[in-house]
């Protein structure tokens, strides 16, 4: 019984996230605005995040009228095919999905994670279902913008080593903005990085142990590479035979401040 009930709970989210991702394309040809730059997010977490990724929330509280004022650019101007480049477009998607969790971060600080601002169910009422962004008359949450706008649309998983969840297993938030000149380079060094870090990932000779990010989302990867593991090959220095057993590290919520850093 309770595998029924959950396998109809499963069904239902992929229900709804498939709809509002249709939604989410839709709307994307049916506003007009040119593209923004991106040098207000850029200073910010040149200033406030550390060399190993970690976030100094304190400072981005102290600096929230920048703060607010990048995200006010963002809140003026949604993405379209007409007048934006695919990488314009998925920039701003991915500085948006950054800068608008390190908001809800300053909004609750001092939080011990990014979950107790609400707790719930993915994709019903958790934290990435809190309807806070507002988009050139559009209302947007977090998982509307992972999951309904920057897998769906764009087909990259490297996208999942660049938005951070303000987590301490998530990948690095980046010290740079992403920009569309540089776009497929800085997603090449995220995923990198991500799969090289000690923290996050443990990929040697003798043992793999990765990310449950690669385990939520196999089918993104799987997509892009044929198997997780020649994903992983593609990136990682260290070489995995196709015989290789995965292990997933246990997901660390915790915030990812630099306190003591």
């Amino acid at each position: 019984m309770k595998k029924q009930v959950f396998l109809i709970t499963r069904l239902m989210v992929l229900a709804m996230v498939w709809l509002s991702a249709s939604n989410c394309v839709a709307i994307r040809r049916n506003t007009n605005s040119s593209p923004i730059n991106h040098d207000r997010w850029d200073q910010l977490v040149k200033k406030h995040v550390k060399d190993d990724g970690f976030v100094d929330y304190k400072g981005f509280v102290r600096d929230s009228n920048e703060l607010n004022s990048y995200l006010d650019q963002l809140s003026a101007v949604h993405p379209n095919d007409k007048s934006w480049s695919r990488n314009e477009q998925m920039a701003y998607w991915i500085n948006a999905y950054n800068a608008f969790t390190i908001k809800l971060i300053v909004n609750n600080y001092p939080v011990e994670s990014i979950k107790d601002i609400k707790k719930g169910i993915a994709f019903v009422n958790s934290v990435w279902d809190i309807k806070f962004i507002k988009i050139q008359g559009f209302t947007y949450d977090l998982n509307n913008i992972e999951h309904n706008i920057l897998r769906p649309v764009f087909k990259d998983a490297r996208v999942h080593a660049a938005v951070n969840c303000a987590s301490f297993s998530c990948p690095r938030l980046r010290q740079e903005a992403y920009t569309p000149e540089k776009l497929d380079s800085q997603l090449d060094d995220a995923m990198k990085k991500f799969l090289a870090d000690p923290l996050r990932n443990n990929i040697t000779a003798e043992k793999v142990e990765i990310s449950e990010i690669f385990k939520w989302f196999k089918g993104d990867f799987d997509r892009d590479a044929g198997s997780l593991i020649a994903y992983i090959n593609k990136f990682s220095a260290q070489k995995i035979s196709a015989q290789t057993e995965l292990k997933y590290l246990d997901y660390n919520w915790a915030l990812n401040e630099a306190k003591g850093r």
